[in-house]
């Protein structure tokens, strides 16, 4: 089979590769509809999971069964279906502990494109199948349901980590899509205020017709002066990040209240330290929390998010800008993520 693949580091390119094998419990998908993701970029052009030779790419699709394992119970060929990014082992240790995206040790729950040929082949091979994947329902379009592969699970996630709770103020840094359904989450569990950092105008745009209620531009100067002074020197009760780099803790840090959460699902694809700084972190007794975690996975879970697509609870229509046809656009579509042109949120190719 066809597929494209990260060749080595720096290096992409179209590969042929031997169709995958489906065991007794898993399933065979052929790609429906696909998108590129930050994610693949940190992967093949900052290394930031080691060098991978000839790995096909992508963790985002969806996709129609082409075949199913025996003892595959709800799923048969033809059946159209949501793909989560993130494809625990149920019978884990880790999944029984609660950890199921940690399945098999951390961040193995992460399998496409992390050590096992990922969605943007001809076909693609998805373990655990009554488990990992989730009916598409019929009123949902597909190019928006490979939304809920990765960037609303992720982005969600990011204000579950947060614990943002009813009235809070939360700042959101970074308003890429994972940002956005970040700023999304916190309004969904009932934010107040929200301040959104990005500077690109479709993002703020974005952000505003999904809660956000201030836009901090980094462009126009210091981010914690801007946060300050629109929060009247309090700061803020909540915090996620789902953008920046390692440096980017410590101004959060800074703008964070006494008691305060950061959750963050920011993929940090390069730096070596996280850098909190020691006064403004309560000389390590300021209660001010930081959790980061990968985006649970499974079938549950994207049964539960597709259902605030179909009830109107949630519209990801905002974040597809960029709109393909055809299997020979997926490189056009990573190079776009790659130099995320102004006008960019999110591409989305449909096979």
């Amino acid at each position: 089979m066809k597929g494209f693949a990260m060749l080595s580091l720096n290096q992409i390119g179209w590969i042929e590769k031997e169709k995958p094998q489906c065991g007794p419990l898993d399933a065979l998908l052929r790609p429906i509809a696909v998108s590129p993701c930050t994610s693949d970029v940190h992967t093949v052009w900052e290394g930031a999971l080691g060098d991978r030779h000839d790995m096909i790419l992508g963790h985002e699709a969806v996709g129609e069964v082409t075949e199913v394992g025996a003892l595959v119970r709800d799923f048969k060929p033809g059946d159209k279906v949501i793909v989560p990014a993130i494809t625990p082992d149920w019978n884990s240790l880790e999944a029984q502990a609660g950890f199921s995206m940690h399945s098999g040790g951390m961040l193995a729950g992460w399998k496409f494109s992390n050590f096992k040929d990922g969605v943007f082949g001809e076909f693609f091979h998805v373990n655990d199948a009554d488990g990992n994947l989730a009916h598409l329902p019929p009123a949902i379009d597909p190019a928006e349901a490979v939304m809920l592969s990765d960037m609303v699970p992720t982005g969600l996630h990011g204000s579950e980590l947060a614990d943002v709770q009813y009235g809070d103020s939360v700042l959101v840094v970074g308003i890429g899509p994972v940002g956005l359904m970040g700023v999304a989450g916190a309004a969904l569990r009932g934010a107040g205020e929200i301040f959104a950092v990005g500077s690109r105008p479709v993002c703020a745009e974005a952000a505003r017709s999904y809660g956000a209620t201030d836009i901090i531009n980094y462009r126009d100067g210091d981010i914690v002066s801007q946060v300050m002074d629109k929060t009247r020197g309090k700061g803020v009760d909540k915090a996620i990040i789902a953008g920046g780099d390692v440096d980017t803790f410590a101004e959060v840090i800074r703008v964070l209240k006494p008691g305060g959460r950061i959750g963050n699902v920011n993929y940090l694809g390069s730096g070596d330290y996280v850098k909190i700084p020691r006064v403004e972190w309560g000389c390590g007794m300021g209660h001010k929390t930081v959790a980061g975690g990968l985006m649970p996975g499974g079938r549950l879970r994207m049964e539960k998010l597709a259902s605030l697509l179909v009830t109107g609870r949630l519209n990801v229509a905002p974040l597809l800008t960029h709109r393909f046809q055809g299997f020979e656009h997926i490189e056009k579509a990573l190079l776009m993520m790659k130099d995320k042109p102004r006008d960019l949120i999110k591409p989305v190719v449909v096979l």
